[in-house]
């Protein structure tokens, strides 16, 4: 076997595979004398088939299965060897010319088009600056987060006539353009949440309402085209809600108010434990504490963000544009031509940031051990159930769906991949100039 590569210029190259009988003939017999061993056929007893009668039968399609497995393994260790850095994968070079007869006579040649990773000269000094903005609750914040947990631990009433924060149970039915109820239309019964209403019009209309009141409701307009929030108030599809624009007949059946829970001993312990908060001042510092620490989150992301977009600009990398378009439309046979000229600016920003964090990595020395996998996990689905429930689920029930939630192979590169960034933004931070900033959450919520 020969293999040679032919560099084009700095980015792309051409390595030449060539295999010779000597090369496939020992591993395509060994290939056939196995598989007679197996073979049940008729006429014959099981293992006893002669292998001249399995090469006459399968003996085309193993050799290209054995000439296909010698050509990966092959082109793998060479690169490896070799220690040449590609992106993508190698893509074969197709040459009708060559014709081969597949009888076991064969000298193959094959070519691989290679899209090379660039050389990178980066570094991260002092001399690279960011903000670090230290995120502090305002009033309206605070006030709307401690009511949110009141309501939440508060009981359900009735009352006469709806108000701002009321959910409205109604029955739903589609209208045709002529203001009538359309035949075999969308109908459901659901809950209308009128503190997701924003129009400030719609809102007025739905406010002061009765039991069996009857409306007319634009919902795309009322929800903001919001397609999550309409689809679960119709019981349909997501895709169905964003294009739907008929208006609907709503009927109400009830109106349901969540009363406020009183600031006493009871209410603090059923949230942060026994004796843990005494007073009203010790849960407003909590609650401020706590979502302090969500707006570090927020935070931390602009950050990164800033980051991003500033070393990205910062360092010039060339990459094989027209190899890695044709790997992306060989990969994919779906991607549109459109479809790729839309994305490949995006696709190249990506990628061009990710050899400058394999890099950092690499340069440093950095380690992304299973349990940082493993404590990042466990924080991400902490914060999804305290979404649902202040109050912390239990550690060693935690560990357990963290545990489960990381034998899904996709779960588990998607959390590699976010630790990678972090270490690399961690790094980051340790070398570059942050200069800390104090800023209120509604005046960072209009930089962002």
């Amino acid at each position: 076997m020969n293999i040679t590569q032919e560099k084009i210029d700095d980015l792309n190259a051409v390595v030449k595979i060539k295999i010779s009988p000597e090369d496939y003939t020992e591993k395509v017999d060994k290939t056939i004398k196995e598989q007679a061993k197996k073979s049940t056929l008729p006429g014959f007893r099981k293992g006893m088939v002669p292998a001249a009668h399995i090469k006459k039968m399968y003996g085309r399609s193993i050799l290209v299965e054995e000439v296909n497995n010698l050509l990966s393994e092959s082109l793998t260790k060479y690169l490896a060897d070799n220690k040449i850095e590609i992106l993508g994968q190698p893509l074969p070079m197709l040459n009708d010319a060559k014709e081969f007869k597949w009888d076991g006579t064969d000298e193959f040649e094959f070519d691989y088009q290679l899209g090379l990773a660039p050389a990178i000269d980066f570094n991260v000094t002092a001399k690279d600056k960011f903000t670090q903005y230290n995120v502090k609750a305002d009033e309206e914040t605070l006030a709307s987060r401690i009511k949110n947990i009141r309501r939440s631990y508060g009981k359900m009433t009735n009352p006469e006539v709806s108000a701002d924060d009321d959910v409205l149970y109604a029955e739903l039915a589609q209208l045709s353009p002529d203001g009538s109820v359309f035949e075999g239309g969308i109908t459901n019964t659901g809950s209308i949440r009128l503190d997701l209403v924003k129009d400030k019009a719609i809102l007025k209309s739905l406010t002061g309402v009765k039991k069996d009141d009857v409306l007319e409701l634009d919902l795309q307009k009322t929800f903001e085209n919001n397609e999550v929030v309409i689809a679960k108030l119709l019981n349909i599809a997501e895709e169905e809600a964003k294009d739907l624009q008929s208006k609907f007949r709503v009927t109400v059946k009830n109106v349901n108010r969540l009363e406020e829970a009183d600031l006493n001993q009871e209410f603090f312990d059923k949230i942060f434990g026994e004796g843990v908060i005494t007073d009203e001042a010790g849960f407003t510092a909590k609650i401020t504490e706590e979502i302090e620490g969500m707006f570090k989150q927020d935070a931390d992301r602009k950050l990164q963000n800033d980051m991003y977009t500033q070393l990205l600009e910062g360092v010039n990398i060339e990459l094989p544009d027209e190899f890695l378009r044709k790997w992306l439309k060989t990969t994919n046979e779906k991607l549109t031509d459109a479809e790729l000229a839309e994305g490949y600016d995006d696709f190249a920003k990506n990628l061009k940031w990710t050899l400058i964090e394999n890099k950092i990595i690499k340069d440093n020395s950095i380690e992304i051990k299973y349990q940082d996998v493993f404590e990042t996990a466990k924080q991400r689905l902490d914060a999804q159930f305290r979404m649902y429930s202040p109050a912390p689920m239990p550690e060693d029930q935690l560990a357990e769906y963290t545990t489960t939630f990381l034998k899904e192979k996709d779960n588990g590169n998607r959390i590699f991949e976010e630790v990678k960034a972090l270490k690399v933004f961690e790094y980051i931070q340790s070398v570059a100039t942050l200069d800390q900033k104090d800023i209120a959450y509604n005046k960072f919520i209009e930089m962002t």
